[in-house]
């Protein structure tokens, strides 16, 4: 779906290499903040939406409580799980609702919730490495 990106990342990464905690239980914490800041901004931007009837969509956004391997990289997604009560799936009304249709106008809501977490995001994963380097003092 949408493309994450958020300024100061890149210095953060550079500065956890250095380190050599580009794997491990700090980045998997730094991962889980990060991603309950993304899930928050779904569900915010969501909630925008005027297309809301039950509320299945926004009580199904979530990711995975470990993050997983791809490659070489760890990685947590965030997204619509599950079906809802008519049985379709949460990720697909998303993506209409972010993309639109023929007869109806895109919300970009997943869009907006990506631009709006970046700065909560690199908050929440900085306090965490700020703090994992304090105690290595």
């Amino acid at each position: 779906m949408a493309r994450f990106e958020m300024e100061g990342f890149d210095e953060l990464l550079a500065d956890m290499k250095r380190q050599g905690e580009l794997v491990g239980e700090v980045a998997d914490r730094m991962l889980m903040a990060g991603a309950e800041e993304v899930k928050k901004a779904w569900r915010q931007s969501a909630e925008r939406v005027p297309h809301r009837v039950s509320g299945d969509l926004i009580n199904s956004i979530d990711y995975a409580r470990k993050p997983k391997t791809a490659g070489d990289i760890r990685t947590i997604d965030i997204y619509p799980q599950g079906k809802d009560r008519k049985g379709v799936r949460n990720a697909e009304k998303a993506f209409i609702l972010n993309y639109g249709t023929k007869t109806r106008t895109a919300s970009h809501c997943v869009d907006d919730a990506d631009r709006a977490s970046g700065e909560p995001v690199m908050q929440a994963m900085t306090e965490i490495w700020e703090k994992h380097l304090e105690g290595m003092k």
